[in-house]
């Protein structure tokens, strides 16, 4: 058969149905005539022309039977919808939490995150009270503290405070040591070593859950009358106290207060323990007695080094540039005055009348509305007129330091070396709240040269001995060039030498970074006052360690040359044929010349 035969039946082929065509497995099967691409190009070359052929029927695929599911296969239950709480239900869970029961649940915040320091908390703030309230009735303070193991327990002490104070009446006691958030010094514009009226409370609390006992309180007000007698807890679903018991017991204080608290705790020497605390009180309160009773070992007596009280501080009101908008508007509606002018003259400090009607007519405000009819945008104009207004800076008698000699007097008491400096900073203001802040050195002598320095906290004379790297003291003590001094420091680190260096601040109102008041704020004008005290201090220490390196080394040479001066004597009597006698002048004159120019 010709090749044009063979193409010319190849074109006329019957194409193979659909249905045969495809794979048993899906697809499609190769046809027998050749791929398309083959057909396509056989099509093209043939000359004839035929009419396409209808597609064939397609067959409808066969229908397989499933077989029914086993009666043992059940089909999986539905998973339960979760029932979800309504507004009202909701609204039924809410209830009021006092403040007793978020400190309960955050003791942390107060200062006893661990046994060590629960036991310098509670210490520290019976202390604190004790001084203040001695203070305040003008009397010098002789405090007594005891730590003892109560009941054999290892981790159970009993601690006891008690100072020569006015005394409490007896009606204000359970309040005073059963109540968070009650006391005397949150509202006055005053120096004190108390601010919240926290402190107190919380160690009976901490005491009350740890042990499950209550705080024993003794204080007698008046010679005339016996002291009182109590025994409570703190219900701290109320935030209120519950007398456990109380009587009128005889006492052999005239006046004064005792405070017995039984806490687990854990007594520890040296850093950060009660001992440390208690010698760095008396540095910063040198007019204070205090008796120490520690579980083991001798008593410690650190006696007063001055019978002098510190000044009463007086108390001042609210500076202008100390306030926000939501306080003055609180102020304007609690405030006695009849006029918002004599209300800006009366109720805050460096404010005359001619400066409070000038704000009143800046602020578009009738000076002679009544303030509790004061709106709020009238209240806001106020409040940026008297930020715009350029006033004094609030009285300082309020605050009150320590003062250069006695703080010197504290430093040699506490720290043994061979130079001491003072130095009391002119009082300063951040945020409208006066402060001021005082700087000491103590080198050489008996402290450590190759450790870091010792740094020394003080606020409202009170030790801060914990969260020293949150402290803005140690911020600025850090950031100060104390190589420029002779002193080592690597950058941004404390200075490493025989150095002690002690700050205090005095403010009305300490900025500490929490309520267990540990560390102070960063504010910018203290960080500035804290450095350029430090500074100042800095200058007189570099002065004694260069002097002393000349001394040194002028030392040195003399020896050197003191050795070799009877050589020199010998050489001399060869060289000159001196007799002995002579020798011997020549030698002392090389002596006496010596001391002269080391003299000099």
């Amino acid at each position: 058969m010709s090749k044009k035969r063979a193409a010319k039946l190849r074109s006329r082929a019957i194409p193979w149905p659909e249905e045969l065509a495809r794979h048993p497995s899906g697809g499609l099967a190769r046809h027998p005539s050749g791929s398309g691409k083959e057909k396509s190009r056989a099509a093209a070359k043939s000359p004839l022309k035929r009419k396409a052929a209808p597609p064939p029927a397609r067959a409808k695929p066969a229908r397989t039977s499933v077989p029914p599911p086993a009666e043992s296969a059940k089909k999986p239950a539905e998973a339960p919808v979760p029932h979800r709480r309504t507004a009202e239900q909701l609204a039924k869970q809410q209830r009021e939490i006092s403040v007793s029961e978020f400190f309960t649940k955050n003791r942390h915040l107060l200062g006893f995150d661990n046994p060590r320091k629960a036991l310098l908390t509670a210490v520290k703030e019976a202390v604190d009270n004790s001084l203040d309230a001695c203070e305040e009735a003008g009397i010098l303070p002789e405090l007594s503290v005891a730590v003892a193991q109560a009941d054999g327990v290892e981790d159970r002490f009993r601690v006891t405070i008690e100072d020569n104070g006015p005394g409490i009446v007896p009606a204000q006691v359970p309040r005073i040591f059963g109540k968070l958030l009650y006391g005397s010094k949150f509202h006055r514009m005053r120096m004190a070593r108390g601010q919240q009226g926290i402190g107190i409370s919380a160690a009976g609390m901490y005491g009350q859950l740890t042990t499950g006992k209550p705080t024993r309180i003794i204080s007698r007000a008046a010679s005339r009358r016996k002291a009182y007698r109590c025994e409570l807890l703190l219900d701290t679903k109320k935030n209120e106290p519950t007398v456990v018991k109380e009587e009128e017991v005889d006492w052999d204080r005239p006046h004064g207060t005792r405070v017995e608290i039984e806490l687990q705790a854990r007594y520890t020497r040296g850093r950060q323990s009660v001992e440390e605390y208690l010698q760095q009180v008396a540095i910063a309160n040198p007019h204070a007695t205090i008796l120490f009773e520690p579980p083991e070992g001798e008593a410690l007596r650190l006696g007063r080094s001055s019978n002098a009280l510190p000044p009463e501080p007086r108390e001042i009101k609210p500076h202008p540039y100390g306030i926000e908008l939501g306080m003055l508007i609180g102020m304007l509606q609690s405030t006695r005055s009849p006029r918002v002018s004599s209300f800006l003259h009366a109720d805050f400090s460096r404010v005359s009348s001619p400066v409070a009607a000038d704000i009143c007519r800046r602020a578009n405000v009738n000076p002679n509305a009544r303030p509790a009819r004061v709106g709020r945008d009238e209240a806001e104009r106020l409040y940026a007129a008297l930020q715009a207004t350029k006033l004094m800076k609030p009285p300082m008698d309020c605050v009150v330091p320590i003062g250069e000699e006695l703080l010197l007097k504290g430093l040699k008491r506490g720290v043994e070396a061979d130079f001491y400096h003072t130095v009391t900073r002119p009082p300063a203001v951040y945020r409208g709240n006066p402060f001021q802040v005082e700087a000491g050195l103590a080198y050489g002598g008996r402290l450590p040269a190759e450790e870091a320095c010792r740094l020394i906290r003080f606020a409202n004379r009170v030790p801060l001995l914990y969260q020293q790297s949150a402290c803005a003291v140690t911020r600025a003590a850090a950031t100060t060039a104390w190589r420029n001094y002779g002193i080592q420091q690597s950058q941004g680190q404390l200075p490493v030498g025989p150095l002690a260096i002690f700050v205090h601040i005095a403010s009305v109102w300490v900025p500490f970074t929490s309520e267990s008041k540990e560390a102070v704020a960063h504010y910018p004008e203290i960080l500035k006052e804290i450095k350029l005290a430090l500074q100042e201090c800095g200058r007189n220490l570099g002065m004694f360690v260069r002097r002393r390196r000349r001394e040194a080394e002028a030392e040195r040479k003399r020896q050197y040359i003191t050795k070799y001066i009877p050589h020199i004597g010998i050489a001399l009597q060869e060289i000159l044929g001196l007799t002995e006698k002579q020798e011997s002048e020549v030698v002392r004159k090389l002596e006496d010349m010596l001391e002269k120019s080391r003299k000099l």
